[in-house]
């Protein structure tokens, strides 16, 4: 494919009954804004990304990797070594240090999306899609994958990724939004709740081990509700519910606003860093220290290469699913 330009983005807007505005660009399918009424019924933005469209194709961008709003695959999260094998046959993935991450070097947060369809009458949505040829970035099989994302007229986000194969690979796509509830500032003073007893264990190079930590009594516990304070984490949290029920929330008191996120997946992966790149200007007035945290519903990381994780080989003729929900609420001020 010839090199991204200015002119290739497209930002689609879908706005609901509420007012609430859903930006999606389809440069890596990614979610480019999110604007709702705080409790002082002012409109602001709980996406952290870059403000302007054309940032996303940027050198600098890439050599981030940090893949604001997008949709990560063709497996997100790290593979070790970048290798899997399927069917006693071994493929080799890009890597650097021993880790293949978030699908490659050109995954499909990198990708051009092309828009499907379009509906803006009552719980506005827009689809889109991208197409994998067998053995980009080394992975096995031609991966058609559709991306839908809903405004529903009670402020859910609803994202529906799918995928179907022509031969065995693996497949595990995720959204990386970051969310600032306060529509800037810091991410300090939310209070997070995540209903999960175990993380997985880490290794050096943020690799799983294969063995579980038990959160009792571990200050990365947050089963109750407490203050996310100025700490950065990256975990990934074996969630506790069933599919489809609330499997985290935040919630920022200066606006109000509530965050509730279910999915179909069996993990959720925490990210809240400490900075982030100082490269381009922000769509929002993010404080430097802890601006964002990012909640990323997927499978295990490395799952291929562990036989107790659940497995993400997906055969011709079934259909890979991620059903993601983020759903927004807002306690009025008096």
């Amino acid at each position: 494919m010839s090199e991204i330009q200015k002119s290739d983005l497209k930002i689609i807007e879908l706005v609901n009954g509420e007012k609430s505005r859903l930006q999606i660009l389809n440069y890596g399918a990614a979610i480019f804004g999110f604007k709702i009424y705080n409790n002082r019924q002012e409109l602001i933005d709980l996406v952290v990304g870059p403000q302007n469209p054309e940032d996303y194709i940027s050198a600098d961008y890439k050599n981030e990797n940090k893949c604001f709003g997008a949709s990560v695959g063709r497996f997100a999260g790290r593979i070790s070594d970048g290798k899997f094998s399927i069917a006693e046959k071994e493929y080799q993935l890009f890597e650097e240090n021993g880790v293949h991450l978030h699908g490659g070097e050109n995954g499909f947060q990198y990708k051009l999306w092309e828009v499907e369809k379009v509906e803006q009458d009552e719980n506005p949505s827009v689809t889109l899609f991208y197409i994998s040829e067998h053995l980009e970035e080394g992975y096995p099989g031609r991966l058609k994958v559709t991306a839908k994302f809903t405004l529903t007229e009670d402020n859910q986000i609803k994202i529906s990724y799918q995928a179907k194969t022509d031969r065995e690979t693996i497949v595990n796509i995720t959204n990386h939004s970051y969310f600032n509830l306060n529509g800037g500032g810091s991410v300090s003073d939310h209070f997070m709740q995540v209903n999960a007893s175990k993380i997985l264990e880490l290794d050096e190079k943020n690799l799983p081990t294969g063995n579980l930590i038990k959160l009792k009594k571990n200050l990365k516990d947050y089963r109750e509700n407490r203050l996310l304070g100025n700490r950065e984490l990256d975990d990934i949290y074996v969630l506790d519910v069933m599919e489809n029920e609330v499997q985290a929330q935040l919630f920022a008191p200066l606006s109000g606003i509530k965050m509730r996120v279910s999915s179909n997946q069996p993990v959720l992966v925490i990210y809240s860093p400490e900075t982030l790149p100082d490269k381009w200007n922000y769509s929002s007035k993010i404080d430097r220290k802890y601006p964002a945290v990012a909640m990323e519903a997927q499978n295990y990381p490395d799952a291929p290469n562990f036989r107790n994780f659940p497995s993400s080989i997906l055969k011709p003729g079934e259909l890979y699913e991620n059903e993601i929900v983020f759903s927004f609420t807002v306690n009025k001020s008096e």
